[in-house]
């Protein structure tokens, strides 16, 4: 279910109509109307709508935990709001200093994470099934990368990042594609790539 039939929904128990929750929250009708089509995929207001509801941000963005008048233990409390980045950025995500994070779109973490952790949204087949075209990551540099971790690396001949399994064998370590089908299955780093950061939590983009 996207963020825009999660708040139908819970508008709905609510017994709110478009005009009341667009009231409530301070947005015209219409924009509201876009927000639960599925129009406006990533509202900005999510704290807004939140409160109007009575429910937790993370329920409405991500379905954890439930609105606090269900009989479901809420979900984890989110840690941080990151930037949603490029590939091209995330490959030269060593040198912050020269993204400019502060002017990207911003996704609410729902686990606990670094101040350095950022968002991409997967592109390309290699990680299916496990992970789909347009499925949003969250990435820490900081969290450990080990054996099984799912892990962004940058390729250092052409600085941009690609998204894959982390395999160590023998003290050999590869990246290695989710997708059976996948032409290259195992890459091994051997001083061509640099491990940027491990996936920390992964779910749909809206």
């Amino acid at each position: 279910m996207c963020i825009g039939k999660r708040i139908k929904e819970r508008r709905k128990e609510l017994k709110l109509t478009q005009v009341q929750l667009s009231e409530m929250v301070g947005i015209a009708q219409q924009s509201l109307q876009k927000i639960e089509n599925g129009t406006t995929k990533n509202p900005r207001n999510i704290q807004a709508l939140a409160d109007a509801l009575d429910c937790a941000p993370e329920f409405l963005q991500f379905g954890i935990g439930e609105s606090e008048n269900s009989n479901v233990a809420p979900g984890p409390t989110l840690k941080a709001a990151v930037p949603l980045i490029s590939w091209v950025q995330a490959g030269a995500w060593s040198e912050i200093s020269e993204i400019k994070a502060y002017d990207a779109e911003r996704y609410l973490c729902p686990v606990k994470c670094s101040d350095l952790t950022f968002a991409l949204k997967v592109q390309g087949v290699s990680m299916e099934p496990k992970f789909y075209d347009g499925d949003l990551i969250f990435v820490d540099p900081e969290a450990e990368c080990i054996h099984g971790s799912y892990v962004v690396a940058r390729l250092d001949d052409n600085n941009e990042a690609t998204f894959k399994q982390l395999i160590i064998e023998s003290g050999q370590k590869f990246l290695k594609a989710a997708n059976p089908n996948w032409p290259e299955q195992l890459i091994p780093i051997n001083g061509n790539c640099t491990l940027v950061g491990k996936v920390v939590f992964a779910g749909k983009s809206f």
